[in-house]
């Protein structure tokens, strides 16, 4: 009985965690025939969990609407990939230190002594490293706010700030009214937060810095998401030297030209650099560091002539570097 019940609840996690499965890929995971699979999914119904048949070819199963809310159900990979994340959650976000830990008290509270002792088996020391502390905070509020309008597909309407953090009142030099952006995507890339949107109103796509929005209230109208490739937000974020990134917080920050294509140079770039491009050829690279050393070990790492070199102090340090290396 006690291998039923479990099998029972491994279906019924199974069921929420993808909107549509075959029979047949259903009782390979459960590793049961095709008949005691329609057994396990009766027993489900008549505990009150609507689990609609699919036709086809070869038929299949979901978890349909209403009926009784879910359980929350894990098995064991599961547990431990939640516990695992909970205690890597990204140090960027803002407010949530308290929240992460009540969370993954929580879930061990509720886990099974055998899960609770493999998951304490993974307790994580996170150390932060210097390239880290270059990424800027953000706001977990932001974050909610965003999420929802993505989530339920609504315009999404905010002030961008400027690299300084401020936000030109009306009058002002600089002052740009509220965007107002069809927002698709968070991505996280090289400890910073972006937001893929498409503007609403001449539906060109842009990237922006979280840390750098703030939202207005009410939000705009819903709108049709279009569909967007790992290709896409790979363009869109990782080659895209318009992201709107300001350096990161350095003891020493230097730039220079390469002979290398903005795209080319963004792919590789280090979190908290920023890539401004010249020419189809060439491109600005500006660069933080804990030392002048380890700002042109960066530099060095392109391989491409490097010319108009700031400050002097960069200048100097690879000069001696080529010197000693020579």
């Amino acid at each position: 009985m006690a291998d039923t019940s479990a099998r029972i609840l491994r279906l019924l996690s199974l069921l929420e965690a993808r909107v549509e499965w075959s029979g047949a890929e259903l009782a390979e995971r459960l590793a049961v025939s095709a008949r005691t699979l329609r057994r396990d999914v009766d027993v489900l119904r008549e505990l009150g969990y609507p689990v609609d048949g699919v036709k086809g070819r070869t038929g299949g199963y979901r978890l349909g609407r209403g009926g009784k809310l879910p359980p929350l159900v894990l098995d064991d990979d599961q547990a431990i990939a939640i516990a695992l994340a909970l205690q890597t959650a990204p140090a960027t976000v803002t407010g949530i230190d308290d929240a992460v830990a009540r969370a993954l008290t929580t879930v061990r509270q509720v886990m099974p002594a055998r899960l609770r002792a493999a998951s304490e088996a993974f307790d994580v020391t996170s150390l932060r490293n210097y390239w880290e502390f270059s990424a800027p905070p953000v706001d977990v509020d932001v974050l909610r706010i965003v999420g929802a309008a993505i989530r339920t597909g609504r315009v999404l309407r905010f002030d961008y700030r400027d690299p300084d953090g401020t936000v030109a009142a009306p009058g002002e030099p600089g002052f740009r009214p509220p965007r107002e952006v069809e927002p698709h995507h968070l991505v996280v890339w090289a400890g910073r937060w972006y937001l893929v949107a498409r503007d609403h109103r001449n539906r060109t796509w842009h990237t922006f810095r979280v840390d750098r929005i703030h939202p207005r209230e009410p939000g705009g109208p819903a709108f049709t998401p279009h569909p967007l490739t790992a290709d896409d937000l790979t363009r869109l974020v990782v080659q895209n030297p318009d992201r709107g990134d300001t350096p990161g917080r350095w003891q020493c920050v230097g730039s220079a030209l390469l002979e290398l294509p903005a795209d080319l140079v963004a792919r590789w770039a280090p979190g908290g650099s920023v890539v401004e491009p010249v020419d189809d050829a060439h491109c600005r690279l500006t660069i933080g560091g804990w030392s002048w050393a380890g700002v042109a070990g960066l530099f060095i790492t392109f391989d491409t002539d490097l010319s108009e070199v700031r400050p002097p102090e960069l200048a100097a340090t690879l000069t001696r570097i080529a010197q000693r290396l020579a």
